[in-house]
């Protein structure tokens, strides 16, 4: 029955606690971050092995019993309830979008629950519904770093993908100045992937404002160009 799910899940998720992991939350995140200490790979096989009881619930459903596993403020927690989102992107509508912006505000709180909810949720309904994209701009010009560094990092396969140049440039141009180091680097990553595609234009980009970005951002941009461009794009 769906109430027993989540309890199940968190006693599997007690039980797969490892030293390693939790001795790399303590390294990896600057800010506190609530976790049991058990590594993606597991945690993603647990979301696989409990979600053939929920399939057949209606997506409402099963997005209630994500918002459940947020509530709890653990990051392997967030890690399954959006593997399980993920799962019902052939379903996305135009008012998931709701949800979505719901659970970014409300429970995203470190990088890497920024970054799995919008490189694979968010961004998916992004390519579904462009019209969104509007939404991203206005995430690049909030107080919240979460919600700035969301504005890159949703659309970052998508720009491997050669997709939203446009936008991807105009959000850019919104952050670009951003002093936090987590903002930078999801910008920096968002150009690092445009230019899988668009290494001409990528690199006109940075060349152009390279006076202005932050080190850690142009570091990240320039990642994938040739040495000689990297090295031209890099100098100021």
């Amino acid at each position: 029955m769906a109430k027993d799910i989540i309890p199940a899940i968190r006693r599997e998720l007690e039980q797969q606690v490892d030293e390693k992991t939790k001795s790399s939350y303590r390294r990896v995140f600057k800010e506190k971050v609530t976790y049991y200490g058990v590594s993606n790979s597991v945690a993603s096989k647990i979301a696989k092995k409990y979600f053939p009881e929920i399939k057949s619930f209606g997506k409402k459903a099963i997005f209630l019993l994500c918002e459940e596993l947020l509530k709890s403020d653990y990051s392997e927690e967030a890690f399954i309830a959006f593997e399980w989102a993920y799962q019902r992107r052939k379903e996305y509508e135009p008012g998931d979008f709701v949800t979505f912006d719901n659970w970014l505000n409300k429970y995203i709180n470190n990088w890497a629950k920024c970054d799995t909810l919008c490189n694979h949720t968010i961004g998916s309904f992004m390519e579904m519904y462009p019209r969104f994209i509007k939404h991203l701009k206005q995430w690049a010009r909030s107080e919240n770093r979460w919600l700035r560094r969301a504005a890159a990092v949703t659309l970052i396969i998508p720009a491997k993908r050669g997709k939203f140049l446009e936008d991807i440039l105009e959000i850019a141009d919104i952050l670009l100045r951003d002093q936090d180091d987590l903002v930078q680097k999801g910008y920096g990553w968002l150009l690092k992937d445009a230019s899988i595609t668009h290494q001409a234009e990528i690199f006109d980009y940075v060349t152009k404002n390279n006076k202005l970005m932050p080190r850690t951002a142009l570091r990240y941009a320039v990642e994938r160009l040739p040495p000689e461009l990297k090295r031209r794009a890099m100098a100021k």
